[in-house]
């Protein structure tokens, strides 16, 4: 299965968030593969920790793939390679974890047949040898966005199960700048049926993910004064509001991650010890992760409302 990350803006949590993700599904025992699609400021190697990433990038990363100047992408064992202490010691249970770097200095750029031809290629050669690939898309309504469009409408995609998750903070203009992304005039969805989506199919394949969500009922907030308390939760129920009116109402939500200290200062993977050992995550982030990971394959999450 595929699953695209998009977002309108950066600093939304879509790298970090994706990364996390693709953790928590070969941990579970899937064979996982995460494409750096950012192409201009790839970030994954610094999420999984694998310094050797950035080297490899500099000759062949995906851009250089895809741009015809390398017949085959790097692929990093992130088991191996990184330099995180607790990934380092890879479960026997789990499954295998590849990156696939972006180009430390690739830039955007515009998409020709012979880009797509090459895209659909490596897609349709990873679905088959793993059982979740993970895309991270750049920002907004990138050349990268309409390379994925392009790529899963070609007939010969159209048998792989795509998913689209659009990440976005718990911000008025985070969200509207997620639904104009999804729904507007240029959006995902109208520039897929221009691809050859059907509309219907690709709405239904496009959940929401909120990011850096504050509880006010969390200890991390229970120092703030009533005064405070009462106005988070009036914003809280304004944005539910919002959401809802531009279709991103709850049928609409995969799941959301709370406000997470770690991550405001860190991007970086949540682990087990982080929650259970050094303590310096949340419980609830660690729990928020895991339900994310589990409803990317759950179809009863993806049922049409």
């Amino acid at each position: 299965m595929l699953i695209f990350a998009a977002s309108d803006k950066g600093g939304a949590g879509r790298s970090v968030t994706s990364a996390n993700l693709a953790y928590r599904r070969a941990l579970a025992g899937d064979e996982v593969c995460y494409l750096d699609f950012d192409f201009g400021s790839p970030t994954a190697s610094a999420v999984f920790d694998v310094p050797e990433a950035r080297r490899a990038a500099e000759d062949y990363g995906l851009h250089a793939y895809l741009k015809g100047e390398v017949v085959e992408p790097a692929r990093i064992d992130v088991w191996a390679e990184t330099e995180h202490w607790v990934l380092r010691n890879r479960p026997s249970c789990s499954g295998r974890l590849v990156l696939m770097p972006g180009d430390l200095s690739g830039g955007d750029f515009a998409t020709t047949e012979n880009d797509l031809r090459r895209c659909v290629d490596l897609l349709l050669k990873l679905h088959h040898e793993f059982d979740l690939i993970v895309v991270d898309l750049r920002a907004g309504r990138s050349y990268a966005v309409d390379l994925a469009l392009a790529a899963t409408a070609q007939p010969e995609m159209r048998a792989v199960p795509a998913r689209w998750l659009v990440f976005h903070r718990w911000t008025r203009q985070h969200v509207a700048g997620a639904a104009h992304l999804v729904f507007g005039r240029r959006g995902l969805v109208a520039s897929g049926v221009a691809r050859g989506h059907d509309a219907d199919a690709l709405r239904g394949a496009i959940r929401f993910v909120r990011s850096a969500v504050p509880d006010p009922d969390s200890p991390l907030w229970s120092q703030a004064r009533p005064a405070q308390s009462v106005w988070m939760r009036v914003r809280d129920g304004d944005l539910e509001q919002l959401a809802s009116e531009h279709g991103m109402g709850r049928s609409q939500v995969l799941g959301s991650v709370p406000f997470e200290p770690v991550l405001q200062w860190r991007e970086q993977l949540i682990t087990d010890e982080d929650v259970l050992d050094s303590q310096i995550a949340d419980m609830t982030t660690w729990q928020a992760l895991r339900d994310l990971a589990a409803r990317l394959t759950d179809d009863r999450h993806w049922e049409v409302a």
